[in-house]
């Protein structure tokens, strides 16, 4: 699985374009990002919330690379950092360009959500 690049708006994965939020799963599966998970509490998907956390999260996954959108406006609230750190997962927040680059580059077993707009 290699992630080619992104533009504002959309990821190319595998030769194919997603003009949304997506999650790859430790499978290798590319699902939509369920936004509405971090929206019912903060109004916003900028704030990943630990209902979304416990959703991207699955068992045996090491790494956490989180596309923070093309200029860097998403993390993770205290919750969900702490869901995750005590799953001894580690995350990784890197401006969505950025953290194309990581993703390809990691060994770990590892999940990817990407933000692909601001």
């Amino acid at each position: 699985m290699e992630i080619e690049g992104t533009t504002f708006g959309s990821i190319t994965i595998d030769g194919k374009t997603y003009e949304y939020d997506v999650i790859i799963r430790l499978s290798g599966e590319v699902t939509k990002r369920k936004k509405k998970l971090s929206k019912k509490y903060y109004g916003t998907s900028h704030i990943v919330s630990k209902d979304e956390a416990k959703f991207v999260f699955e068992d045996g996954c090491k790494q956490l690379i989180l596309g923070t959108g093309q200029f860097g406006n998403v993390h993770l609230s205290q919750e969900a950092e702490a869901y995750l750190a005590k799953r001894s997962c580690t995350v990784l927040l890197q401006p969505t360009p950025e953290a194309i680059q990581t993703f390809n580059g990691s060994r770990a077993r590892k999940i990817g959500l990407f933000h692909v707009t601001c």
